[in-house]
């Protein structure tokens, strides 16, 4: 069972407390910057692609009013690319959550201050969504950018971002869960990137076989993302990233009340 106070008063408390130490220490790390560094690069390289791809489409759809327009055709594909690196992006920035304290000798001291284990988890959890949501807003401003110079659908744009920060939620939630388990920060990546990219090809696979609206379909990433890179909210989507995130958490709670029980 949790030690500590539960999700009310005290507990809360030391939940914010987490959240800010957490947010905190990862905007000091390297590891954080570089991380958005590459991912700037990465975001510049697949944003001009698409471009580029667009100028060269572009003469085709001259005059036909029915043509897809460059939030769709610029977009679209760039916010797909970005979610595809959110697999290996977020690990990185999660692998030290739980093992990190673990090593440090850090995650005794959290339980004998008497904080429990829905502060500690979903604490973690909250500090990391910085570092996510900052990802989201660097392809939020590149996208954007685009309205200087032609008409951009901001309700389509929106959608996007809004399935990208979700998908983020959710793969933070999984990295938390990898840490929990892991001995090295090392291992917690390389478990949650391989649990990512095992969520992402699932529907692929499926789809080889033949099964298109099976369970498997429904249980991988990328047909929960696709409407949303199109400008189009489902409840039953976001309610599996939600789901998904929920189930990760839950199942990192138990585990560091078996780590504060071993220790």
């Amino acid at each position: 069972p949790a030690r500590g106070p539960g999700p009310g008063g005290r507990g809360m408390n030391a939940l914010w407390a987490i959240a800010r130490r957490e947010s905190g220490a990862q905007w000091r790390s390297p590891l954080a910057w570089s991380l958005l560094a590459l991912a700037t690069v990465l975001y510049a390289w697949w944003f001009l692609a698409a471009i580029e791809a667009w100028t060269e489409a572009a003469p085709r759809f001259a005059g036909d009013r029915a043509a897809p327009g460059v939030t769709d055709l610029v977009v679209a594909p760039f916010l797909a690319s970005v979610a595809a690196a959110f697999i290996y992006l977020v690990p990185l920035a999660t692998m030290r959550l739980i093992c990190g304290e673990r090593r440090d000798g850090t995650l005794a001291l959290l339980a004998s201050a008497g904080t429990s284990d829905f502060a500690l988890v979903a604490g973690k959890w909250l500090g990391a969504l910085g570092f996510v949501l900052a990802l989201v807003a660097i392809a939020a401003a590149m996208s954007l950018s685009l309205s200087l110079g032609t008409s951009l659908d901001l309700g389509k744009l929106a959608a996007g971002l809004l399935g990208l920060a979700v998908l983020g939620m959710a793969l933070t939630a999984l990295g938390i869960l990898a840490s929990a388990y892991a001995q090295h920060p090392a291992g917690a990546a390389t478990a949650a990137a391989a649990a990512g990219v095992l969520l992402w090809i699932l529907d692929g696979a499926a789809r080889a076989r033949g099964e298109t609206d099976g369970l498997i379909n429904y249980l991988a990433l990328p047909g929960h993302l696709t409407q949303a890179m199109r400008g189009v909210l489902y409840g039953p989507d976001l309610a599996w990233f939600a789901l998904l995130t929920v189930l990760c958490l839950g199942l990192a709670m138990r585990r560091v009340a078996r780590l504060r029980e071993e220790a």
